[in-house]
């Protein structure tokens, strides 16, 4: 029997999916507050109880998520326990994918889609399994390759040892582990070499590029230097098209339904792994265009006059990102963004960033901190911190009166960007319109 300590965090729901639907008996805990990632284990009958150090049954095996530190009751109770068998989640993981052709997806931006994209396109050729960092997973007995997402988190990715990995750019976070840039790099250098076969990297992104002596890398991008390139690309509002030229040769043209040049590197990142593996050009494209996003990730609902849009970007890039394929995609629209962050360490760090990225925006609406894990010894600053870097920002409330103040600005498309919960404000602000 599988319990799992935090059972409602993304990695640990897709992960609970996974085991169940293997056959194995999970059950776990959380908080009693809902969030998405509950609905696909409700799904499977899981249960979830509240957290209780009395919940440890002897023989078991515990899965402690990576949120939870060693003094919590739970895991001192799994701990103390000689008959219990504690994991980590990244450890359980790392040891979980050594039974298959396993596929990582690593970097600071886009790795959720990236990896959505990439067992997409490997399921349409050969069965395959993934663990998804918007809360999905799903393995078969038939799969031979499983897909992971891999979080470079205090270095949790370094329990993983897969045959091919995606990087899709390196550029710092985690500023409550990470202290510099080049410790940064450098945890992806480490991961890096722990990959058995090929390492495909973004090779347009400025810190991939520093480390590119350090390992050996295949590169994708934009720039002719790389060794597969994206050319003569066409873009609109509804779909891409591109050449693909590998290693100076034309290998072929590529029509796919999205959107927004970071879909067209993430795209790319997953053709070359397809080339690598020698599948079909055609199969490769029906693949990707069979992949229908992740959730939490530019998800798009129309209700009435308004477009709203559920995005997790956190970091200012990603915001800026969400930002302008808004602008793209609804170029007639007023973009009113609403923003909540995640730890006061990274919006003291990138408050300048944030701000310039939040400009881009019509209006911006600004949500304080209201997570656990949001604030931290030696940095004191509330919300306000950022709203005085952007004129005209408003600091909103995620009750009635904030929802009554973001009706005002229909119609608009209304960005939602957070990797906390912010989404529930939206269900209110619709029942105003």
């Amino acid at each position: 029997m599988y319990y799992f300590i935090g059972i409602k965090g993304t990695g640990m729901a897709a992960l609970a999916c996974i085991l169940s639907d293997l056959g194995h008996e999970v059950i776990g805990s959380d908080l009693e507050k809902h969030f998405f990632t509950q609905d696909e284990l409700d799904t499977r009958g899981i249960n979830i109880l509240p957290f209780n150090k009395n919940n440890i049954i002897d023989n078991s095996v515990v899965i402690v998520g990576n949120a939870f530190l060693e003094d919590f009751d739970e895991v001192v109770a799994a701990r103390n326990n000689s008959s219990v068998t504690v994991y980590r989640y990244h450890e359980f993981l790392g040891e979980f994918m050594k039974d298959y052709t396993s596929f990582c997806v690593a970097g600071s931006h886009g790795k959720t889609t990236t990896t959505g994209m990439l067992s997409a396109m490997i399921n349409y050729i050969e069965p395959c399994g993934y663990l998804i960092g918007d809360g999905s997973g799903k393995v078969s007995n038939d799969c031979s390759n499983f897909v992971v997402e891999a979080c470079e988190y205090r270095r949790h990715f370094l329990a993983y040892k897969p045959d091919y990995a995606i990087i899709t750019n390196i550029e710092i976070d985690h500023v409550d582990y990470f202290k510099s840039e080049e410790d940064y790099n450098l945890a992806f250098i480490e991961f890096s070499k722990q990959v058995r076969n090929s390492v495909v990297c973004f090779g347009d992104d400025e810190n991939v590029r520093k480390i590119k002596n350090e390992i050996n890398m295949i590169t994708y991008g934009i720039n002719v230097d790389n060794n597969y390139v994206a050319t003569n690309i066409v873009e609109s509002s509804n779909h891409m098209e591109f050449d693909v030229i590998a290693n100076n040769v034309n290998v072929g043209h590529f029509n796919l339904p999205f959107v927004g040049r970071h879909l067209l590197w993430n795209a790319l990142g997953v053709i070359t792994i397809g080339l690598l593996r020698n599948f079909k050009i055609k199969d490769i494209e029906a693949g990707l265009a069979s992949f229908g996003g992740v959730k939490r990730r530019f998800v798009i609902e129309k209700y009435g006059d308004n477009i709203f849009v559920d995005d997790y970007a956190h970091h200012p890039t990603e915001v800026l990102i969400t930002i302008n394929a808004a602008k793209k995609r609804f170029p007639d629209k007023k973009i009113v963004a609403i923003f909540k962050p995640h730890r006061v360490s990274r919006v003291y760090y990138f408050a300048k960033e944030f701000a310039k990225a939040l400009k881009c925006a019509d209006m911006v609406y600004l949500c304080d901190f209201t997570s656990i894990d949001d604030l931290e010894d030696g940095i004191d600053i509330d919300i306000t911190y950022l709203q005085n870097l952007i004129e005209g920002s408003n600091i909103l409330s995620e009750d009635e009166k904030g929802a009554a103040i973001l009706a005002k600005q229909t119609p608009a498309v209304y960005l939602f960007m957070s990797s906390k919960d912010i989404y529930g404000l939206a269900n209110i602000v619709k029942r105003y319109q």
